[in-house]
């Protein structure tokens, strides 16, 4: 065992790299309504049917409001998103379980709209977030299958 415990905290570049990753599924899942909308207006309207344009303010708060579902979804039920799956990264409590849903939630917020708080992982001695060290989180190397107890 080394001296962070069975589990050794990931680093900057595989966090990046999982983060990316999300960013993609998150991408993905705003093409696929923008392409539900589009057939949406094809099959109610075929014979003026144009290609619809989103308003930008509500793109942006969609993509918002995607990313923090995502992101609160994934890290209350098993601790990883398809990024940290992919890395084999978890999101654990000081105590290895995973978060309750309102940590969570403020995780999710601060990650999407404080990303740069990421980097703070390159100077922590402990490979900490921003995000880690304001909820007592943190994400760690586990490339075992099965999903951490839930926290009681």
């Amino acid at each position: 065992m080394n001296q962070f415990g069975p589990h050794r905290p990931a680093g900057l570049v595989t966090r990046t790299l999982s983060a990316l990753l999300d960013l993609g599924v998150v991408i993905i899942m705003m093409w696929a309504m923008y392409a539900g909308w589009a057939f949406a207006l094809l099959l109610f309207a075929p014979t003026g049917f144009a290609m619809p344009n989103p308003d930008p303010v509500l793109s942006t708060g969609t993509a918002i409001g995607i990313a923090v579902a995502y992101l609160t979804l994934c890290a209350a039920i098993t601790g990883r998103t398809v990024g940290k799956v992919v890395m084999g990264l978890r999101i654990v409590l000081p105590h290895g379980r995973v978060r309750r849903w309102p940590i969570a939630f403020a995780r999710a917020v601060l990650c999407v709209l404080f990303p740069a708080g990421l980097m703070w992982a390159a100077v922590d001695a402990r490979r900490r977030s921003a995000q880690d060290v304001v909820l007592r989180t943190r994400v760690e190397y586990d490339w075992s299958h099965a999903p951490a107890l839930p926290e009681s």
